[in-house]
C-alpha cells in the first residue's frame, strides 16, 4: 500500500495551491479518502473528507469554502483544491485512507504547505 503526497510548497496569503494524493497497492474506489493536517505544536486535525464514490464531501470549518476535495477513482487519486490561503493554513497535510471492509487505516507520509508572505 502506497499512498504519495505532492504538490506542497511555499505560497504568499491569498494564494493556491493543489495538494495531490497517489493510491496504489488497494482497491482505492472502496475506501472514503480524507485529508488532515498537522500545525507546529497543534494536534493533526481532520480538513476534509470524500465518499468512496465521490459524492458526498466534509470540511472543517476553518477551511469551507475556501478548500474543495476531489478524487479520480479511474487515476487513483484524492486531491485538495485550496484557495485563499491563510498563515494559519501553515501546516504538514496528510492523505488518509479511512477504514472500510477488509481495509485498516493509513496515512500518506505527508506534505508540508507554508503561507507566508
Amino acid at each position: 500500500v502506497q499512498l504519495v503526497e505532492s504538490g506542497g510548497g511555499l505560497v504568499q496569503p491569498g494564494g493556491s495551491l493543489r495538494l495531490s494524493c497517489a493510491a496504489s497497492g488497494f482497491t482505492f474506489s472502496r475506501c472514503a479518502m480524507s485529508w488532515y493536517r498537522r500545525a507546529p505544536g497543534k494536534e493533526r486535525e481532520l480538513v476534509a473528507g470524500i465518499s468512496s464514490a465521490g459524492d458526498r464531501t466534509n470540511y472543517a470549518d476553518s477551511v469551507a469554502g475556501r478548500f474543495t476535495i476531489s478524487r479520480d477513482n479511474v487515476k487513483n487519486t484524492v486531491s485538495l483544491q485550496m484557495n485563499s490561503l491563510k498563515p494559519e493554513d501553515t501546516a504538514v497535510y496528510y492523505c488518509k485512507r479511512e477504514r472500510a471492509v477488509g481495509y485498516v487505516v493509513y496515512w500518506g507520509q505527508g506534505t508540508q504547505v507554508t503561507v507566508s508572505s
